[in-house]
């Protein structure tokens, strides 16, 4: 009896997986999938969705591998600014970019986004989940809604483009069933070891790990590769550098380094924390991505990218 349960549990799950697989199905270019079966598609040969891409890691990203002749869609809540930059890169690099206001906290927005981006390339071969925020603070500084915003940003957000990105790719992988795909979540340090007085973020991204790595067990019968990548501080981004809300002027005038009497000197307390004496760089994160995508037989994986500052253990 146990056995039978077992396998209706498993048969009405296969059911869903083709039910969603559907709902691309007729908007999927199969043409491109056929004409790409049986050889290694290269990088300019494959559709990227990038969340978060309006700025920071994100903007990077998708920057780079548009200039390597991708075709990309950059999503961001700051819709604006992720179609200024499409149509930069668009420009720049002669390739096909476009722009997407998304809220990936909200169900319906990550479906209309993967939508949007089906809708005008034919497809969907590698999602970068990149979008996410930080708010800082003690158990009583920080209040539920708070912590809930950055949770529905950085992890459920990570799932819903997870499941909406594999609902293309699944369908895509029926056209080709050798094909290959990648769900990259950008996650952090933060996600390998704790983070003081920063609990919302770093449980946020330890719980991103955590999906990875059952999203690659679930995923991987489809073709569909899950992995994360862990970058250290980006010490030159906004988040750190803007010299009005910056990390390195809330910190000096919070007197978290001891000593630090200018930006500069919070600066050198942290790069002194990395063994090879620097923060992270977007091109440090790009290697690691295009390593993943290249890399056919890892999934499940946590990759960090911190100049030694955080090592697997």
């Amino acid at each position: 009896m146990l056995e039978i349960v077992f396998a209706n549990a498993y048969d009405e799950h296969m059911e869903k997986h083709r039910k969603n697989a559907v709902v691309f199905k007729d908007r999927i270019d199969q043409a491109r999938i056929v004409a790409q079966t049986g050889r290694n598609t290269g990088i300019p040969e494959r559709i990227f969705l990038v969340t978060g891409a309006a700025q920071g890691f994100g903007y990077g990203i998708a920057q780079a591998f548009a200039a390597m002749g991708a075709k990309v869609a950059l999503a961001d809540m700051n819709g604006k600014g992720a179609k200024d930059a499409a149509a930069i890169f668009s420009n720049d690099f002669n390739t096909d970019c476009i722009g997407i206001e998304s809220n990936v906290s909200s169900e319906e927005s990550v479906r209309d986004m993967v939508s949007e981006a089906v809708d005008h390339f034919g497809g969907l071969d590698v999602m970068v989940s990149c979008a996410g925020i930080l708010k800082a603070g003690n158990l009583e500084d920080i209040s539920k809604e708070d912590f809930e915003r950055v949770n529905g940003v950085n992890y459920t957000g990570f799932f819903l483009c997870t499941k909406y990105a594999a609902a293309v790719m699944k369908a895509q992988r029926a056209i080709d069933p050798t094909r290959l795909h990648d769900i990259i979540e950008i996650n952090s340090k933060s996600g390998l070891e704790g983070s003081k007085a920063n609990f919302a973020y770093a449980g946020s991204k330890f719980g991103g790990i955590g999906l990875t790595q059952s999203f690659a067990l679930e995923l991987a019968p489809f073709g569909i590769k899950v992995n994360a990548i862990c970058p250290g501080n980006l010490l030159d981004g906004p988040l750190w550098s803007d010299p009005e809300r910056g990390l390195f002027k809330q910190y000096l005038e919070a007197g978290k380094v001891p000593g630090a009497k200018t930006t500069a000197d919070v600066r050198a307390f942290y790069e002194a924390k990395v063994p090879l004496g620097r923060g992270c760089r977007v091109d440090d994160v790009v290697r690691a991505v295009k390593y993943v995508i290249e890399q056919e037989y890892e999934t499940g994986q946590a990759l960090p990218v911190t100049g030694g500052q955080v090592m697997l253990r």
